[in-house]
């Protein structure tokens, strides 16, 4: 039975970006497609980590610890949007 290497990515590039991926890797001591997968695992992590991050002012996470300290009260609106929460958990927990 054959090991399973894992999933191909394969792309078109041009010569030009070839020869400056390659140099790139010669330098690193990395085969050029260790490189790219190397370099695109570094900018995933990248993008979702700052697609993760909230990041707020000072004044900002001041306002938002006293809002959950000091929640304002709630209206009809939030005390009826409750009440559907609930009658639809219930609703569901009813049917397993």
């Amino acid at each position: 039975m054959l090991a399973h290497t894992g999933k191909r990515l394969t792309t078109r590039i041009t010569g030009h970006v070839q020869e400056k991926l390659q140099a790139a890797a010669d330098l690193v001591g990395a085969t050029l497609n260790q490189f790219v997968v190397q370099a695109a695992l570094e900018k995933a992590e990248k993008i979702i980590e700052s697609e993760s991050t909230i990041v707020l002012t000072r004044r900002e996470s001041m306002r938002l610890l006293d809002m959950i300290e000091n929640p304002p009260p709630r209206n009809e609106k939030f005390i009826q949007a409750q009440v559907r929460y609930q009658r639809l958990k219930n609703d569901a927990g009813s049917t397993d």
